[in-house]
């Protein structure tokens, strides 16, 4: 499949983060794009760095646990830049705390950006796709949608909230033949800005659980699902992989692991500061650009041979049937022999 040429992209989340480095990645194919996010200087960053690689990019400040600014958004978009050809939702926000430490508005609005940020910018893309029975809809989704982890109780409620509608729109979509598409990509830990401005009640700075990987891993991963939206889910990195398929296996064995291992594996050795951002309810790039990548460099992987894999079936298939061919082949001579 060919991927079509300069279309028309909606990111949302776009000023940081997998956001921000999938400005970078549709940039690079001349797509033109239309910028979602709450913080001005991470948005009005990324759209340079649109610009820079010769595209155009739209930035719109919403915030899209608000229908209809999000409704606004799409209506300017295709006012501005045309027909909305793929819409990728990656907004978010969380709390890392015990579930008892969270108070009933903390976590309702993580629900609200989290999971109803992605239903909300998924009715507006909807109104305009259906009716032109084509578009496509890339729903960034972590290894949470499965795998709920102690101490983000709010963010894996949401993704697993995620996983349930997206499987139910999908099957509605079907249902109705239409030429809409809607695709998921399940996550695993990345490099990203959210770890200095995620709020957190634990003892020291928070981190994701290792192994990570860099931003432009998971762009990537974006990009082919936007290109091939047949697919119901992507998974990305090894380590995505490994945890689904145990969790699917021995869902109790990884509770007790992850029992002992949850808090040491979130937090660096560190301390927390009283005085450190949180972006739950104000954003923490309107005045300084944080970019895609956060501060675990030096701790990330730009590679992931099972996304590789997981994108190159046909060359992956190829290779296991020419090698089993092989070793048939050289049984049989061994035979005659």
């Amino acid at each position: 499949m060919t991927a079509p040429t300069s279309r028309v992209v909606v990111i949302t989340g776009a000023s940081a983060g997998i956001g921000r480095a999938c400005v970078g990645a549709f940039a690079a194919r001349g797509d033109r794009l239309a910028l979602i996010a709450r913080g001005s200087a991470g948005l009005e960053a990324a759209a340079a760095e649109a610009r820079k690689a010769g595209t155009t990019a739209v930035v719109i400040e919403a915030d899209v646990s608000d229908p209809e600014a999000v409704e606004a958004a799409a209506e300017r978009v295709e006012r501005e830049l045309g027909p909305i050809d793929v819409w990728v939702n990656d907004a978010f926000t969380s709390v890392f705390a015990p579930f008892s430490e969270i108070s009933a508005e903390e976590f309702r609005r993580v629900t609200e950006v989290t999971y109803l940020g992605y239903v909300y910018a998924t009715r507006a893309a909807l109104s305009r796709m259906l009716p032109r029975d084509r578009g496509t809809l890339v729903h960034v989704g972590s290894a949470l949608a499965y795998r709920g982890i102690p101490y983000q109780s709010a963010y894996s409620g949401a993704k697993h909230a995620l996983q349930g509608w997206h499987e139910a729109l999908r099957c509605e979509l079907l249902a109705a033949g239409s030429g809409v598409r809607t695709t998921m990509v399940q996550m695993p830990a990345v490099n990203t800005p959210q770890f200095d401005w995620v709020l957190s009640r634990l003892p020291k700075r928070a981190q994701p659980v290792p192994p990570i990987y860099q931003p432009e891993v998971a762009a990537r991963a974006v990009v082919h699902a936007a290109d091939h939206p047949g697919r119901r889910e992507y998974w990305v990195g090894g380590s995505t992989a490994a945890t689904l398929i145990a969790n699917a296996v021995v869902p109790g064995l990884l509770d007790r692991y992850l029992a002992r291992t949850g808090l040491s594996s979130q937090q660096t050795d560190q301390p927390r500061g009283d005085d450190d951002p949180a972006n739950l309810w104000e954003p923490a790039d309107d005045r300084e650009d944080h970019g895609a990548r956060g501060r675990f460099s030096d701790r990330s992987t730009a590679r992931s041979p099972q996304l590789w894999a997981t994108t190159h079936r046909g060359a992956v298939a190829g290779a296991l049937a020419a090698t089993a061919a092989a070793v048939a082949l050289g049984t049989y001579a061994g035979r005659r022999r």
